[in-house]
């Protein structure tokens, strides 16, 4: 049974067209990569593509990762700026025998001598939230990066089994120039393996990278449901945080198997994700932890309209009176 699982109400658009085309051709591959392009292309999602929040700098970094859970290559980017979508170009680097983690200049480089299409990323309303930044900092004089920090991450699995996972990211706001987090990293933000399946996370980088948290997620789906793989995880992990005296930030994992079967876990308050597959068509949902477990329920219509009217709402610039 074929499957895709997405990080964030923001996958819902792209999931839903994906669903079509995974049905009709079974390319799981494609059918992920279109999935997130359509994030990347949505201007009002500030944490992917066009439209992500920049570094300290004004300038928007943008990571990407993909992996094939037949082959198990990889390819993916890191801090590569102004290309459109850059899961395009981290899924061309599985194709390639080397070379597939690439940064920065190199990474641009590939991208222009592959001919993948340029665009200037940061939008205008991006750039309005960075000016009302540097305003709040001539007051407060204190940089902290941006709380947001959320990937979208999607995992499928076609009626084979071919399993496959995919991120994009515009990593933290005012994050320090060449700053990386997890999502181009292979078995800490993303991970697939077709023998027992796929898992992306959303969440802090510099914790989700203390751990390798996606391929640990994949390597207990070979005993363990998707559910229970992501919560026995999540939950070992948050205690080898605590048993060292540190508190384990955000964290949110999804993940499928190659049955289509899917698990979320989380340690944040409203968690979204959304869900396709043979049996249904893409459904959003929202999780939360609780003592007894992931309470996981579709979200409501007044929930779905205040999540985009919260991403779409006018903006206004920040004044600093003295």
């Amino acid at each position: 049974m074929w499957g895709l699982i997405g990080t964030w109400r923001m996958a819902l658009e792209g999931i839903q067209s994906a669903s079509t085309y995974l049905d009709a051709t079974d390319n799981v591959e494609e059918a992920v990569v279109s999935a997130i392009q359509a994030v990347e292309d949505y201007p009002y999602y500030k944490s992917v593509g066009y439209g992500g929040l920049p570094n300290q700098n004004g300038d928007v970094e943008l990571d990407a990762g993909f992996m094939d859970g037949d082959t198990l290559a990889i390819g993916g980017v890191a801090g590569i700026k102004d290309f459109k979508n850059p899961i395009a170009i981290a899924y061309a680097l599985t194709k390639e025998p080397a070379n597939n983690l690439l940064v920065d200049r190199g990474a641009e480089h590939y991208g222009t001598m592959h001919h993948f299409e340029r665009r200037t990323m940061l939008s205008d309303r991006a750039q309005i939230h960075y000016e009302n930044r540097l305003a709040e900092l001539t007051k407060k004089q204190l940089l902290v990066p941006y709380a947001g920090h959320d990937t979208v991450g999607i995992t499928g699995t076609n009626r084979r089994g071919h399993v496959v996972a995919g991120t994009s990211t515009s990593g933290l706001f005012m994050k320090h120039p060449g700053r990386v987090g997890d999502s181009p990293v292979f078995g800490a933000g993303l991970y697939a393996d077709s023998d027992w399946g796929g898992a992306t996370i959303t969440g802090m980088g510099e914790d989700v990278m203390k751990g390798a948290l996606s391929y640990e997620v994949v390597r207990r789906m070979q005993h363990q449901s998707p559910q229970a793989a992501v919560e026995s995880a999540l939950a070992d992990f948050n205690r080898r945080f605590e048993k060292r005296g540190q508190k384990l930030r955000d964290v949110s994992i999804v993940a499928m198997n190659p049955a289509g079967d899917w698990g979320v876990a989380t340690n944040i308050r409203d968690f979204s994700c959304v869900v396709a597959t043979a049996m249904q068509d893409a459904t959003v949902y929202v999780v939360n932890a609780t003592r007894s477990g992931m309470q996981i329920e579709p979200a409501s219509e007044a929930w779905l309209a205040q999540y985009m009217a919260e991403r779409q709402s006018p903006l206004k610039r920040y004044r600093n009176e003295e």
